[in-house]
């Protein structure tokens, strides 16, 4: 009997760990796409400026947040159809560090759109 509990204890570990990945994995994708988001409100707010050169800085670093949004939600995808498994686990890393780049790319923007004058840090509000 011990040994079934044992078998089951670790057979529900292994689903805790595919169900953290995948939630990790989808956090960061959410997070990514929040950063997103502000990059882009920065970037119109940049380019109502009427700075050219400030507008162009924020749209490129609003792109970038973009694609690294995009990675992190394919990211998330693959950790979540490969729960339990060490492809999980680096899909999860993976997407976190996209959302970290997600918000880089969203400082960046935001530091275009201020030397511009145009407001930042909107938190998706214009």
């Amino acid at each position: 009997m011990s040994i079934n509990k044992a078998l089951l204890a670790l057979a529900m570990g292994f689903a805790l760990a595919a169900c953290t990945n995948s939630q990790q994995a989808a956090d960061s994708a959410a997070e990514a796409a929040d950063a997103a988001g502000e990059a882009q409100q920065a970037a119109d707010n940049a380019a109502a400026t009427g700075n050219a050169p400030a507008a162009d800085a924020a749209q490129a670093s609003a792109d970038a947040a973009a694609a690294a949004a995009d990675a992190a939600a394919t990211s998330a995808d693959t950790a979540a159809a490969n729960a339990g498994t060490t492809e999980a686990d680096d899909a999860a890393d993976a997407a976190e560090n996209a959302a970290d780049a997600a918000e880089q790319a969203q400082d960046a923007a935001e530091e275009a759109a201020a030397s511009a004058d145009a407001p930042t840090n909107n938190d998706g509000k214009k």
